[in-house]
């Protein structure tokens, strides 16, 4: 899984990233669901899906370019397109005439901090393939992101293999999110590092990188990890961050308070930040507590995208 180029990449250029754009239909309620009955929820329905939520993220950041691949149904492509212009995104929509945009329906219980549980149905974001590809998508992109749910079709995967050959060809960096732990047991984690060899950083959370290591402490998963990808971020919520490189810890970055609210898209916003200041020159450790700043304000709002009136 070495990369040909520096996980820091050159500063200047556009973030492309290549993921999923779903929409999200968040509950909030307090305490156990009781089942075979009612229970009363504060219901919303937004944007969201987590390759969409990083590039909102990574757009927050003045001067930063973001394009977002993706693919949504012909239901709600135009509101899509309209909610990532409005975060600054350049939407770069492939619109599938036969399944309809993914849904999630996100769970959180307001009495467990935050904590959610989701119910997806991925619908068109899995079924991007090597078709949706073009070589100039990379003109004038500095770095490339891929959501880990692509991961886990066969159509993504065979685009991921594309747009990775396509981004060594051209020196561009390499981050990929795994997205899942429950998706990656599914997916087997001998297949997922197979199919990240030449990924130039890895941004997992805690749960992510115990698994694809098989040890429990996530310091030693992250350095594990960083034997094979130059550069590894590794998520742990309000413990804050781990960065990792050439098999050793380089840093500990702690956590920025916060009254969570709904935990959706926490990893997403810290990835979104951390690519951002990556893109601009920013040291890894420097980017992680800026990933930190994020992922705090993430979790004191409900939906997994930035506001946009500030």
């Amino acid at each position: 899984m070495t990369g040909a180029s520096s996980p820091n990449g050159a500063p200047g250029g556009a973030l492309l990233v290549v993921g999923d754009v779903v929409t999200d239909v968040v509950a909030l309620h307090r305490g156990p669901l009781a089942s075979g009955t009612d229970t009363t929820a504060a219901i919303r329905t937004v944007p969201g899906g987590a390759g969409a939520n990083v590039a909102c993220w990574a757009a927050r950041r003045d001067g930063t370019e973001v394009r977002l691949l993706g693919k949504v149904g012909m239901d709600s492509a135009a509101w899509h397109e309209r909610e990532l212009a409005t975060s600054g995104v350049r939407p770069l929509l492939v619109i599938d005439p036969e399944a309809p945009t993914g849904t999630v329906v996100c769970l959180v219980d307001s009495e467990a901090s935050a904590e959610r549980t989701f119910l997806t149905d991925s619908g068109a974001a899995l079924r991007l393939a090597p078709d949706d590809w073009s070589e100039s998508l990379l003109d004038g992109v500095a770095r490339l992101h891929l959501s880990g749910y692509l991961f886990f079709s066969e159509p993504c995967r065979a685009l991921v293999a594309v747009a990775v050959e396509s981004a060594r060809a051209r020196g561009v960096p390499v981050s990929v999110d795994p997205a899942s732990a429950g998706f990656l047991t599914e997916l087997g984690v001998d297949r997922f590092l197979a199919l990240t060899e030449g990924v130039d950083v890895l941004l997992p959370s805690r749960d992510e990188a115990c698994l694809l290591t098989g040890l429990p402490d996530p310091a030693d998963a992250a350095a594990k990890l960083s034997r094979h990808v130059p550069l590894v971020v590794v998520k742990l919520g309000d413990a804050g961050a781990l960065v990792a490189r050439s098999g050793e810890i380089r840093a500990r970055v702690p956590a920025v308070p916060a009254t969570p609210v709904d935990t959706t898209g926490a990893g997403d916003a810290f990835t979104g930040a951390f690519l951002a200041a990556l893109l601009a020159g920013t040291r890894p450790e420097e980017a992680a507590a800026e990933g930190c700043r994020a992922g705090a304000r993430a979790v004191e709002q409900v939906g997994g995208r930035p506001p946009t009136n500030t």
